[in-house]
């Protein structure tokens, strides 16, 4: 079993993950440039052809699903790219992760951040 791969809802960007999702990642820091972002936004499709993305990835992409990008190789500061692209903040994505709204996330973190309960490990049950 992976590192890490029996606690729910964790995903670590390790060696592996980095090998994975190096055309992924190559494909976000792309839209550090201005012109990227433009060609991007007026065309996903066409800009999304250009990178050797997996099937998995670009559907990813396209649905903006930020939790299967991470689970497919990428590394949330790069997938962050694909949301300021779009115009949405950090904390939407993460509210994202969570289920939530970013207004209930923005509560729940003000309130104190989630609790320490919960499932811990898939193997042991606890």
């Amino acid at each position: 079993m992976p590192e890490f791969a029996d606690i729910p809802g964790t995903s670590v960007f390790n060696g592996n993950r980095a090998r994975q999702g190096y055309h992924l990642n190559q494909f976000c820091m792309s839209l550090m440039k201005a012109a990227n972002r433009e060609r991007f936004l007026a065309d996903e499709a066409a800009y999304l052809a250009e990178w050797r993305l997996t099937e998995r990835q670009r559907q990813a992409v396209v649905d903006r699903d930020y939790g299967a990008l991470l689970t497919q190789g990428g590394n949330i500061f790069f997938i962050l790219k694909i949301a300021a692209t779009d115009g949405r903040s950090v904390q939407s994505v993460v509210a994202s992760f969570t289920g939530q709204t970013q207004e209930e996330y923005a509560a729940m973190m003000v309130a104190g951040g989630r609790a320490a309960v919960g499932l811990r490990s898939i193997l042991r049950g606890i």
